[in-house]
């Protein structure tokens, strides 16, 4: 899906990460089996740490620090899990009206949701967004400078007009982006400090199909996901025929990538270059042939290459069903009692 996949790049190299995002995502969907019809989830620097679903019926941490938030408000999971039921009525009137826009009866559809921003702790800088997808499309989106919507389809038109003039709902969007949501960051960050600001290195390895194929310099088991990694030859860093690949998630919340390097020649000459935001020192790998992991050599990185490729996979799926939602103008997830302030925060399209 092209919407709602956002590359953050930070500058990373000798220090500290001081960029930290709030994140949340609302996905209504319609007879897609085993699949709850209303999801929302919660991530603090693209850790999950909330979750809430029509099957559950209840908002739960996802993160053990995430239960000390109760220390500051006892109602917490409570509120939580009035604002989920609550959006889902909302998001199913949306769902409901967008099927007669785009001239559709029954089928699989999923309408999304995604807002949040990032804050930077050390300029005070805060950057908002706030996007909706249908069927897997950019539907509206909220252009926080002008504090206008943006409709890239003819469907989205009638959406934009109603919302653009409701200046009260931009205001509290605006509000909500500026002041509340980077306040809530700061609270989470404090709460899962030990995890969330945490480093951890990874092991690199350097692999190749066939001694005629690219070697690749695989890096996993890194955290945070904030890291570059690059192909130096005689110091100075290669930029063109060198491939490099995103970074992906593993299983117990850390990362991997690679970068891989086509026919090399005079190998002495090569190195790997792993760098990780608030790590000074670099890990530098010589390209050293004695050290290539190959399938000749070892035929199970094959199925090891295809496992990690499987779960990433699978996880991607997963975490691209789901969608950000909006929030109420008292606290980023603690809800909105009064019925009428609840109306306003979530209009319909």
């Amino acid at each position: 899906m092209r919407a709602f996949i956002f590359l953050v790049l930070l500058g990373i190299h000798g220090a500290a990460a001081v960029s930290h995002s709030l994140k949340y995502f609302y996905t209504e969907s319609s007879q897609v089996p085993n699949f709850p019809e209303f999801v929302t989830v919660g991530l603090v620097d693209e850790v999950q740490m909330i979750y809430c679903d029509s099957n559950t019926r209840k908002a739960e941490p996802k993160q053990d620090w995430m239960k000390k938030v109760t220390e500051d408000d006892p109602q917490y999971w409570e509120e939580s899990t009035v604002i989920c039921m609550g959006n889902q009525q909302t998001f199913k009137g949306n769902t409901d009206t967008l099927k007669l826009r785009f001239n559709q009866t029954g089928g699989v559809h999923t309408y999304q949701r995604m807002y949040g921003c990032e804050w930077d702790d050390e300029t005070g800088e805060v950057k908002g967004y706030d996007q909706h997808g249908y069927d897997g499309e950019d539907f509206i989106s909220l252009d926080l400078g002008t504090q206008t919507w943006i409709a890239p389809t003819p469907q989205a038109v009638i959406t934009k007009q109603k919302w653009d003039s409701n200046k009260a709902y931009v205001t509290q969007l605006k509000n909500y982006f500026t002041q509340i949501c980077p306040e809530w960051v700061e609270k989470y960050v404090n709460y899962g400090r030990s995890s969330l600001l945490r480093t951890a290195l990874p092991s690199v390895s350097l692999l190749q199909k066939t001694p005629s194929s690219p070697v690749s310099c695989h890096a996993t088991g890194f955290y945070p996901d904030r890291a570059v990694m690059f192909w130096r030859k005689d110091g100075e860093e290669l930029h063109e025929d060198v491939e490099h690949g995103e970074i992906l998630p593993n299983h117990d919340g850390t990362f991997q990538m690679s970068v891989g390097l086509p026919s090399p020649e005079d190998w002495g000459r090569y190195e790997c270059v792993f760098q990780l935001s608030g790590v000074k020192e670099d890990i530098v790998t010589k390209l050293d042939k004695a050290e290539i992991r190959t399938n000749e050599k070892n035929p199970m990185i094959i199925i090891i290459i295809a496992a990690v490729v499987i779960l990433v996979l699978v996880i991607a799926a997963a975490a691209g069903f789901i969608v950000y939602k909006k929030k109420n103008a008292k606290r980023p997830p603690s809800p909105v009692s009064n019925p009428e302030v609840m109306e306003q925060l979530n209009p319909s399209i």
